[in-house]
């Protein structure tokens, strides 16, 4: 007995049936990850190696040319493109499409790590990273104040809106733009070094044993035990204005005789600044396979929470939200199933004339779709603007298999075949040609 006649002579098995495909589809749907397109990961490796005060053409002389060559030799590469600039070296490795990316990134670690003893002793180690379609920022919101400066923004930043941000569920990072880290800057004389006699190595290297805090062991006694810990660092700019460099002729050198010590940012060499004045963004970053509509609901409510608390004179503002473009493609593509959906409805009472006749594919057009994101859930898809796209094809499918099956059964009842004998002989007819 065929699916087709087992299902028109138990009808109860059938609404279970219908009923389960429902249930799980609905199960399926709550799990999927919502976003623009589906999560595919280029085939592309970078390698990045820092060599700090180091010009473009030494940092591609003595890091970027070796580490070319040596790469070079990994199978599968399609172009190799590589970018020296002062002060480090990013090498980009595009792979074919039919190579495992994991297995060329080994080789291309294999490589670089047999090559680190020819770096320089100043250059950083490389880093082989592979590239991550979900490592993109999908929103970013601007920080801007008219009373504070980046390092006071930056705090503010990092204390009140990354907390309470990064523990949204399904976010990977919350990345901050045009931060300002707060710094000892220490400001040295030339003159007065040349002076003294002194260079600017003799300061890091007073600085690298003078201002380190190191362990200092525990005292014991029969009825205590205390953990001693010796506050040797450095924290204030009178500390380090005090800072003993050398010994001379009897006499104490001190960082305040040769320069001076002061607190500020990290880096001077960049700034961020919108009409409203200084300004950091902070970006979230989702997991692989995330609801990017959640992360973006959660976000809006949290921080539209934050602004009751924040100064006044912080605002804030939404850089982008890649979630904007996102729903409106979702909404267009539901709109477009719903128009094929009712279109269908028309059409075949239309041409049959029956409400009764009409009423199965009014049933099996939703069943069938929403049973698919079961089967999307189990595949590891998300809802996207293409797998939506393929559900509006989909629809096509159904209906015209459910047109088809109707249309030969209506034909056999108005011959005057008994419905339940007109649905069997006519499902079994048109049964192999619409599987």
């Amino acid at each position: 007995m065929s699916l087709s006649a087992t299902c028109i002579r138990r009808p109860v098995l059938t609404i279970v049936l219908s009923i389960i495909v429902v249930l799980f589809g609905g199960i399926g749907f709550t799990y999927l990850g919502v976003r623009e397109y589906p999560s595919i990961d280029p085939a592309v490796i970078s390698v990045n190696t820092g060599y700090g005060g180091a010009s473009a053409d030494v940092v591609e002389s003595q890091i970027t040319a070796p580490r070319e060559d040596a790469i070079s030799g990994v199978p599968g590469i399609r172009t190799i493109n590589s970018s020296s600039r002062e002060g480090g070296s990013s090498i980009t490795l595009e792979f074919g499409l039919d190579v495992d990316l994991e297995t060329a990134a080994n080789d291309v670690r294999d490589k670089v790590a047999g090559g680190v003893g020819r770096l320089p002793p100043a250059a950083n180690p490389p880093q082989v990273a592979k590239a991550d379609a979900d490592a993109s920022p999908i929103l970013v919101m601007n920080i801007t104040s008219n009373t504070r400066n980046l390092l006071q923004l930056s705090e503010v930043a990092n204390n009140v809106f990354k907390e309470q941000l990064q523990t949204i569920p399904g976010v990977s990072e919350v990345r901050i733009f045009g931060e300002k880290r707060y710094a000892m800057r220490l400001w040295l004389d030339p003159a007065k070094l040349a002076a003294y006699r002194l260079s600017p190595q003799d300061v890091r290297s007073a600085l690298s044993t003078e201002n380190i805090e190191l362990p200092a062991g525990r005292i014991e006694g029969d009825q205590v035990e205390l953990t001693v810990r010796t506050l040797s660092r450095m924290e204030t700019p009178e500390e380090f204005n005090n800072l003993i460099i050398r010994e001379q002729d009897g006499r104490i050198i001190r960082l305040s005789d040769i320069g001076k010590a002061e607190l500020g940012p990290e880096n001077e060499r960049q700034v961020s600044k919108g009409l409203a004045g200084p300004r950091v963004a902070v970006a979230v970053v989702p997991q692989p396979g995330a609801n990017h509509i959640a992360i973006a609901d959660e976000f809006f409510r949290r921080v539209e929470l934050l602004r009751r608390d924040i100064p006044e004179d912080l605002e804030t503002s939404i850089g982008f939200d890649t979630t904007r473009y996102i729903r409106s493609s979702i909404e267009e593509v539901w709109q477009t199933i719903l128009i094929a959906f009712v279109l269908v409805v028309i059409i075949i009472f239309l041409f049959l004339r029956d409400w009764r006749t009409t009423i199965i594919p009014v049933f099996a057009i939703p069943i069938s779709l929403i049973g698919t994101f079961f089967i999307m859930y189990l595949a590891g898809f998300s809802i996207n603007v293409l797998t939506l796209l393929g559900l509006v094809l989909a629809i096509g499918l159904v209906v015209d298999d459910a047109i088809v099956m109707l249309e030969n059964i209506y034909t056999k009842i108005e011959a005057g075949m008994a419905p339940i004998e007109a649905g069997l002989k006519g499902a079994q007819e048109v049964f192999f040609a619409i599987i």
